[in-house]
């Protein structure tokens, strides 16, 4: 399973989860099967609120999940349409989210819990 964790920086394990999904300066990749790590910059970091393109961003990555402070019911549902859940992340590293995650302590999110704004988390 890969999982996707928007970073504020590419430090691999110790990069601080960023606060929301589509203006992550870069999302880091943790395969589970093969404990290796991704890091890609995020190109489409200064959208106007609303007009990211998650799908986009992640193609040909075989996302699974991402795990994210915050994201809106759009992004939330492109990726949903895509196979692809997503989690509420605390504040903390991805080494801190990728146990958290396998650990099952994470909330899923869905258009009902949805970010409204930027401001929301």
């Amino acid at each position: 399973m890969k999982i996707c964790i928007p970073t504020e920086t590419g430090e691999g394990k110790n990069a601080q989860v960023f606060g929301h999904f589509g203006s992550a300066p870069f999302f880091t990749i943790y395969d589970t099967d093969s404990l290796a790590l991704e890091i890609v910059e995020n190109g489409n970091s200064h959208h106007e609120h609303g007009a990211c393109n998650p799908v986009a961003a992640l193609q040909g990555k075989a996302v699974d999940v991402v795990v994210t402070g915050g994201m809106g019911a759009r992004a939330i549902m492109m990726l949903n349409a895509q196979g692809i859940k997503v989690f509420r992340a605390a504040a903390g590293t991805v080494d801190t989210i990728i146990g958290n995650f396998s650990a099952q302590d994470l909330e899923e999110l869905t258009v009902n819990n949805a970010c409204a704004s930027h401001g929301c988390h």
